[in-house]
C-alpha cells in the first residue's frame, strides 16, 4: 500500500501543479456559462442577426394576400405579374424566394418555392403552416365554425405530480427529474472519457521513455496501474470539487438575483391570472423552473453521482489502462477503443429515448444493474424515483464489476506493459489474460 500511496501522489501533484489544469479549473465553469449564455442569446436574437427574407407570392387564386402575414424574418410580398416574367426578374441576391400558388391547385397542392439555393427547413416549415392554417381555417368555415369557438378549446394544462414516499407525500416535477437526469449523466459520460483517455495516455508515455522499465524494476505492474488509476481519479475529484464550488458561487449570485425579484415574479403571475396576458412568460418560466428544481432530493443525486463517477471511471480507466499497456502509440488503440467504449456510448444513447421515457422499464432496469452500463442510466432513472434496493443491488454489482475489471486488465497490464516494438491483437491479448505467475 506504501508503494501505491507513493505513485497516487506523483500522478496526483504531477498533473494539479500543471498550468493548464488551474487555468481550466478556474475558467472550466466561466466558459461554460459564457457557452450556454451565449447559444441563448443567438437562440433569442437569431432572427435579429440574421437578414429579412424577401418571398415574392405569385397567387393565381388570389386568396391569400390579406391572410399571409410578413414578420420579422419573412417579408411577403404579393405580385400580380405572370410566374414566367417573375422568373425572368428573379433577384438571386440570395435572400430572395419565389412562391408559386397554381390557381387550379386543390388544397394548396402543386405549391412551389423557387430560389438560387436550397431553402432553410426554417422557411419551408414557415410556409407549410401558413398555408396549412389557411387551409384549416377555409375548412372551418364551410362548416360553419368560427376560430373562436376554436380558440376557446385551446387548453394549456399542467398536471402537478406527487410521489408517495417512506416520508409521506411529495412534489415532484417531470421535467426537472428529466433535465437533473441527463446532465449528470453527461457529466458522468465526459469525465470518464477525460480521465480515462488520461489513464491510456499516462501509460502509453511511460511506455515511450521507458520510464516503466525503471518503475516496474521497484514497484509490481498491478500496484503502478491502480496508483495510476487513483491519482488520476483524484485529480478529477479535485476539479470537480472546484467547479461545484465556482459553479455555486455563480448560481448564488444569480440567486440572489431571483430572490429579489421573486415578490415581483408572483405578481406578475397574478397579474397574467386575472388578465390573460403573454406579455410575462419568461418570468412565469424562470418562476416554475425554480420551482421545479425544488422538488428534487439533491443530497441523493449528489451522493449516488459521487458513487457512480468513482466506480464508472474506476471500471473503464482499468481497461483504458489496459489498452495503454497493449500499444506503443495513441494511434494504435483505435482497435482497441471501440469495443471499450460501445457499452458507455451505447447507454447514453439509450438514456436519451427508451430510460427518460419509461425509467421503470425492463431496459432501463437491466441497464441500471450491469455494471458497464449502470453509472450513465442509474443517473438518469435516479431523479424519477428508484427503490432502494435497485440502488444497492447497483452499487454492489458496480464495486463487483471494478474488481472483476481491474483483475482482467491487471493480466493483460502485466504482459505489454514491456512490450515494445511489437504489434498487438486481439489474440495475442488473449494469451496475455491466461498467462500464469
Amino acid at each position: 500500500m506504501k508503494k501505491i500511496a507513493l505513485i497516487i501522489q506523483r500522478e496526483y501533484l504531477s498533473r494539479v501543479k500543471k498550468k493548464s489544469f488551474i487555468i481550466m479549473t478556474f475558467l472550466g465553469p466561466l466558459l461554460i456559462a459564457a457557452m450556454y449564455a451565449f447559444a441563448i442569446f443567438l437562440a433569442v436574437n437569431s432572427d435579429n442577426l440574421s437578414d429579412k427574407k424577401k418571398i415574392v407570392v405569385c397567387d393565381e387564386t388570389n386568396t391569400l394576400s390579406n391572410i399571409i402575414k410578413s414578420n420579422a424574418q419573412y417579408e411577403f410580398e404579393f405580385s400580380s405579374l405572370s410566374l414566367a416574367s417573375l422568373k425572368n426578374n428573379f433577384d438571386s441576391s440570395g435572400n430572395s424566394y419565389l412562391l408559386y400558388i397554381p390557381q387550379k391547385s386543390k388544397n394548396f397542392e402543386g405549391v412551389q418555392l423557387y430560389s438560387d439555393k436550397q431553402p432553410s427547413l426554417a422557411i419551408v416549415k414557415y410556409i407549410e403552416d401558413q398555408l396549412e392554417n389557411t387551409l384549416s381555417d377555409q375548412k372551418l368555415a364551410e362548416k360553419g365554425i368560427s376560430k373562436k369557438i376554436i380558440s376557446e378549446l385551446d387548453f394549456n394544462l399542467n398536471i402537478e405530480t406527487i410521489r408517495f414516499t417512506d416520508e409521506g407525500e411529495q412534489d415532484g416535477n417531470t421535467s426537472a427529474s428529466y433535465m437533473i437526469g441527463m446532465f449528470s449523466s453527461i457529466l458522468i459520460y465526459m469525465f470518464i472519457f477525460l480521465y480515462g483517455v488520461q489513464v491510456m495516455r499516462g501509460v502509453i508515455e511511460e511506455k515511450n521513455n521507458r520510464i516503466v522499465e525503471v518503475l516496474i524494476s521497484s514497484v509490481k505492474p498491478f500496484q503502478l496501474m491502480m496508483g495510476k488509476i487513483v491519482g488520476i481519479a483524484l485529480v478529477g475529484l479535485t476539479q470537480f470539487a472546484l467547479w461545484v464550488i465556482l459553479t455555486s458561487a455563480i448560481t448564488g449570485i444569480i440567486g440572489q438575483k431571483f430572490a429579489q425579484d421573486k415578490s415581483k415574479i408572483m405578481s406578475i403571475e397574478k397579474t397574467v391570472e386575472s388578465s390573460n396576458s403573454d406579455k410575462s412568460e419568461p418570468a412565469i418560466a424562470a418562476g416554475e423552473v425554480l420551482n421545479a428544481l425544488s422538488t428534487i432530493n439533491y443530497p441523493l443525486v449528489i451522493g449516488c453521482f459521487l458513487f457512480y463517477f468513482l466506480g464508472g471511471y474506476l471500471l473503464y480507466s482499468a481497461l483504458f489502462a489496459a489498452i495503454g499497456s497493449a500499444v506503443d502509440s495513441e494511434s494504435e488503440t483505435q482497435q482497441f477503443m471501440m469495443p471499450v467504449t460501445i457499452p458507455l456510448i451505447f447507454s447514453f444513447i439509450i438514456s436519451t429515448s427508451t430510460v427518460v421515457n419509461n425509467p421503470d422499464g425492463p431496459v432501463a432496469f437491466w441497464l441500471s444493474l450491469i455494471p458497464l452500463s449502470s453509472p450513465i442510466v442509474m443517473m438518469v432513472r435516479l431523479p424519477f424515483g428508484v427503490p432502494t434496493w435497485e440502488i444497492i443491488t447497483s452499487m454492489l454489482l458496480l464495486i463487483a464489476g471494478f474488481f472483476g475489471t481491474v483483475w482482467l486488465a491487471a493480466k493483460i497490464y502485466r504482459t505489454g506493459i514491456l512490450m515494445v516494438g511489437k504489434k498487438t491483437s486481439w489474440k495475442e491479448i488473449g494469451k496475455w489474460i491466461f498467462y500464469k505467475n
